[in-house]
C-alpha cells in the first residue's frame, strides 16, 4: 500500500525522541500501519531501534514483554522453571491470522495497541493478567490492566502522545495451569472466538473471552466454577457481535462450548490438563 501522505520518517532511540510533532505516529513493526492509507498521518516515529530487551524476567518469576518484542520471539521463548502457563504463549501467538513474515515483524505492543477484537496478544495478556506500562508525554508513567486497556474493536485508552513501553505478566499467572480454545469459520480464517482459562496456585480461576466480543471479557472465580455457572456467565456477557465471519449468537454459543472444555480440563488434577484446542 502506498502511504503517500508520509513526508517524514525517523527512528526513536531515547525517550526524548518519542515527543511527537503534529501528524507523527508511533510504529514498531508497522505491519498494520503500512497496510492501508493513513490520511491523518504525515510522519512516522519508528521505535524498533530504541533498544528495549524483547523480554525480561521479573523478580517474582513473571515476565516483562517489551512493546517492540516480535510476536515470533515471544512464541519461541524458552520456558523458565515453574512456568506451567508457558504453552499459552505459542497457542495465542498462532491464533493470529498472519503470514510467517508478518509473524516475525509484528510486535506484541503493536498488536495490543491496535486493539482489534481478534488481537492474539490481547487474548494472551488478558488471560495472564497482563498490565501495560504506559509512558506519558509529560515524563510520567501509568499502569493499566490489558483487560481494561482495550475498550472496543480497535479502541483503547491510550491518550495522544502516550507510548506503551511494556506489558508485565505476574509470576503467579506464569505458574498457573492454563487452557486454550479457538474456533474460526475457515481453516485459515480470522479467529471467531478465543477462550483462555487459568487456574492459579491459590485456586483462583480466570476465563478470558476475546475475538467473540468487541472488548475482552474476563470471568474470575475463587475456584473452578460449576458448568451451569460458567455457561450462564459466558452467554450473558456483553459485547458479542456479528460480522461476515460469524454471528453474535454463534460467537456466544461457541464461546460457551470452548469455556466448558477448558473448565473440565482445569478441574482435573495437575498434570492431566489438555494443552489446547483449535477448531475450524
Amino acid at each position: 500500500m502506498d502511504v503517500n501522505t508520509i513526508t517524514g520518517y525517523r527512528f526513536a532511540r531515547t525517550r526524548t525522541d518519542l515527543a511527537l510533532t503534529p501528524g507523527e505516529r508511533i510504529v514498531a513493526g508497522g505491519t498494520w500501519f503500512f497496510s492501508e492509507p493513513q490520511i491523518d498521518s504525515t510522519g512516522v516515529v519508528d521505535i524498533s531501534r530504541i533498544g528495549w530487551p524483547p523480554v525480561e524476567d521479573l523478580p517474582d518469576g513473571g515476565l516483562r514483554i517489551a512493546a517492540t518484542c516480535p510476536i515470533a520471539t515471544l512464541a519461541n521463548l524458552a520456558a523458565r522453571p515453574g512456568w506451567r502457563a508457558h504453552p499459552l504463549l505459542f497457542q495465542c501467538a498462532t491464533a493470529l491470522l498472519a503470514s510467517y513474515k508478518i509473524w516475525n515483524v509484528a510486535t506484541v505492543g503493536g498488536n495490543v495497541c491496535r486493539s482489534f477484537a481478534a488481537a492474539s496478544m490481547v487474548s494472551l495478556t488478558v488471560g495472564l493478567d497482563g498490565e501495560a506500562l504506559i509512558w506519558c508525554p509529560d515524563g510520567s508513567e501509568r499502569r493499566v490492566p490489558i483487560a481494561t486497556f482495550v475498550t472496543g474493536n480497535g479502541i483503547n485508552t491510550l491518550e495522544p502522545g502516550e507510548v506503551m513501553r511494556a506489558i508485565d505478566i505476574p509470576g503467579y499467572a506464569m505458574r498457573a495451569r492454563t487452557g486454550f480454545g479457538k474456533i474460526a469459520l475457515a481453516e485459515l480464517g480470522r479467529s471467531g472466538a478465543v477462550v483462555t482459562g487459568r487456574a492459579d496456585e491459590d485456586g483462583t480461576t480466570v476465563f478470558g473471552i476475546t475475538a467473540a466480543t468487541g472488548w475482552p471479557t474476563v470471568l474470575r472465580y475463587p475456584d473452578v466454577p460449576d458448568a451451569a455457572t460458567l455457561r450462564t456467565d459466558v452467554t450473558s456477557a456483553d459485547g458479542y457481535y456479528t460480522d461476515p465471519l460469524g454471528s453474535a449468537d454463534w460467537r456466544r454459543g461457541v464461546s460457551a462450548v470452548l469455556a466448558e472444555r477448558i473448565r473440565t480440563d482445569l478441574d482435573q488434577p495437575a498434570g492431566t490438563i489438555t494443552t489446547g484446542r483449535e477448531e475450524s
